[in-house]
């Protein structure tokens, strides 16, 4: 599971990247642009909070939505700088870390119980959920959605192993 934790996160990296580089080809003023960023920055928030219980280090959250908005640059920095961190943080946990039970507070105030693997994959699923919501909102406009299949990651991320020349 560790490796599989670690392609999970590598591949969070990249469909982040493909989705902020996507975003920052519309026009700033963009109606989606704001709504991507205000799903973006919520996606963040939460990553951070996480990170944050999984440490045993507190947050200065009290909410899992920002109540200023970030530009998209500024979003985008944040987000690639978080994504860094998980990978390298994922790369140093061994089997009795990831299945630690942490016991810690949600923004609501009520305790949560959780392994560190656990909340390494609500971490995953909640932002392929919203980076669907963004995709979702770019299709409705008519424009294209960012690539962000896991199968799409796995050949352009080991396109030699996958019959694939590199891009």
């Amino acid at each position: 599971m560790h490796d599989t934790i670690q392609r999970l996160f590598r591949y969070k990296a990249w469909a982040n990247d493909e989705l902020l580089t996507s975003l920052a080809r519309l026009a700033g003023d963009s109606t989606i642009t704001g709504l991507a960023i205000k799903a973006l920055s919520h996606t963040y928030i939460v990553d951070r909070i996480f990170n944050a219980h999984m440490r045993g280090q507190p947050h200065a959250y009290t909410l899992a939505n920002a109540s200023k908005m970030p530009t998209l640059e500024e979003l985008s920095m944040d987000i690639r700088k978080s994504d860094r961190e998980y990978i390298h943080y994922v790369s140093t946990l061994d089997r009795d870390q990831l299945s630690e039970r942490i016991d810690f507070v949600f923004t609501d105030g009520a305790p949560g119980r959780m392994s560190r693997e656990e909340m390494l994959m609500h971490v995953i699923t909640h932002g392929i959920g919203h980076r669907g919501q963004v995709s979702a909102l770019m299709l409705l406009n008519s424009l294209p959605a960012s690539k962000d299949g896991f199968t799409t990651y796995l050949h352009d991320a080991e396109a030699s192993t996958r019959g694939r020349a590199a891009a």
